[in-house]
Formats: C-alpha cells, structure tokens, sequence
C-alpha cells in the first residue's frame, strides 16, 4: 500500500522560509519521480516543482530560484525548500510520485504567508 506523508508546513511571514517533507512508503521510490504540486483557496491544484530518479529537477516559473527539491533515497523522502516566501506562495501543499504510470499523492500540508 503505497503511502506519502507530507510535513513542514506552518505560518511564516513573508520573506521567510520553510522545509516541506514527504515520506514515502510502499513504492519504489528510487525510480519514482516526485513532485510537489500547491492549490490555493479556489485555485487549481498546480505544479511546482519535480525531481526525476537521476535528481534532475524542474520548477514553475513563479517559484524558480526560490524553491529548491531535493531527495534523500536512503531515507525515501523528498524535500521542497521554500525561500523568499510570498503571501502569493499560501496553499496546501501536496507530494506526488509517478512510478510506471501510476501516481500517488500525499494528503497535503499547509502553508500560509502572512504579517
């Protein structure tokens, strides 16, 4: 049973900074490709950053040089650094992996941006 469980997110103000993980269990996970994907109040839920199983990294224009992805496949888990952070970045934030044409989510964290 394939299982993520996303982490870290919380209240910060603007211009701060948080560490979202997601622990992933039942999957292979060093040959899945993670993504982090956000969805606003009323918004569609949109992608924002990925990492394949080589740890090439891809990222949505509004949070390029902001956000940074990485994973640690000792420990299945992958990581969405977020600096710089803007009340326009406040979401709930979703793990997705995709391994051999199946997707998985996480059941989502939330951030928040505000003074």
């Amino acid at each position: 049973q394939v299982q993520l469980v996303d982490s870290g997110g919380g209240l910060v103000q603007p211009g701060g900074s948080l560490r979202l993980s997601c622990a992933a269990s039942g999957i292979r996970f060093s040959i899945s490709t993670m993504g982090w994907y956000r969805q606003a109040p009323g918004k569609q839920r949109e992608l924002a950053a990925t990492i394949t199983r080589g740890s090439s990294t891809n990222y949505a224009d509004t949070v390029k040089s902001r956000f940074t992805t990485s994973r640690d496949n000792a420990k299945n888990t992958v990581y969405l650094q977020m600096n710089s952070l803007k009340p326009e970045d406040t979401a709930v934030y979703y793990c997705n992996a995709r391994v051999f044409g199946d997707a998985s989510w996480g059941q989502g964290t939330q951030v928040t941006v505000s003074s």
